[in-house]
């Protein structure tokens, strides 16, 4: 069985010793490892992914709580083959719904084997499409839009997610967010080609370029690195010289992102393809 281990905490020594004891204690092969120190905010984050045979989850879960109590970091177990069958899905989301309405209607049709477990936005837009489709909704958003990003957390917690979807989410998650729910759980949709077209307006920029194709990218979050190398799906559209800016928006709001994304997610429910040492990588190849 692979596991995910995570720990976010206070930086000190000594932290990921216990940890790494401990797994290796049970005979479990340590796969990946990543260790960051975060010298000016003094901030501990540890990615820790094993291959365990006949691993108990729940007492795997307890004796690591007891770890993270002792040492003050904020830990996680993640195993993706517990609920590989219907994995359980945050969608996040702020003012476009489509994205969102595509997951829900795949993951309602069966084309997405995964459940809507909760639906989180810092704004209330996508309030009612949650209602629909009866999945609970939580804002964690102040009247401005401002996001709790401890509250986001707490939330996914409470519905025990396996995956979190930012579904044009237009908020940027702190790096210690991301660490908490690191090893390719946290999905993101850009509506834009990358590497080509970053930042918050890729339409714009590729219509100044003089482009005719114009695309979307489904990739995974990784803390502090570019989402270059972590694309799970791109799609794109082709347009006629001399189509309107608005126009070429519309088409790939309401088309093309929805797509992009609803593949991208039915590609790593369904286990073909998974992050791998900050790469995607298709599985058994």
């Amino acid at each position: 069985m692979r596991i995910v281990i995570t720990a976010v905490g206070p930086d000190n020594v000594g932290l990921a010793d216990p940890i790494i004891h401990y797994v290796t204690s049970l005979g479990a092969n340590i796969a990946e490892i990543q260790m960051y120190d975060h010298d000016e905010e003094a901030v501990f984050a540890m990615l820790l992914r094993i291959e365990l045979e006949n691993a108990r989850l729940d007492e795997l879960q307890a004796a690591i709580t007891r770890i993270g109590q002792q040492t003050n970091l904020s830990i996680r177990v993640w195993a993706p083959e517990a609920r590989q069958n219907c994995p359980r899905l945050a969608i996040c989301t702020t003012y476009r719904p489509e994205p969102a309405l595509a997951l829900l209607r795949a993951m309602r049709d069966g084309q997405i084997k995964a459940e809507p477990a909760v639906m989180i936005g810092n704004r209330d837009a996508c309030r009612g499409l949650a209602e629909q489709f009866g999945v609970e909704w939580r804002n964690i958003g102040d009247d401005q839009g401002r996001a709790d990003d401890d509250k986001m957390i707490d939330v996914l917690d409470e519905f025990e997610v396996d995956y979190v979807i930012l579904a044009r989410y237009m908020r940027v998650l702190p790096a210690s967010s991301c660490w908490k729910y690191a090893g390719g759980r946290i999905i993101n949709l850009h509506h834009g080609l990358l590497p080509s077209f970053p930042g918050i307006r890729p339409y714009h920029d590729a219509f100044s370029a003089r482009m005719l194709t114009y695309g979307a990218t489904c990739h995974f979050i990784v803390p502090e690195l570019d989402a270059g190398n972590q694309i799970i799906n791109q799609t794109t559209f082709t347009t006629p010289p001399g189509m309107k800016l608005d126009d070429i928006i519309r088409l790939g709001q309401e088309d093309n992102e929805p797509r992009c994304l609803a593949e991208g997610v039915r590609r790593v429910v369904d286990g073909e393809v998974q992050l791998h040492f900050h790469r995607v990588i298709a599985v058994g190849s």
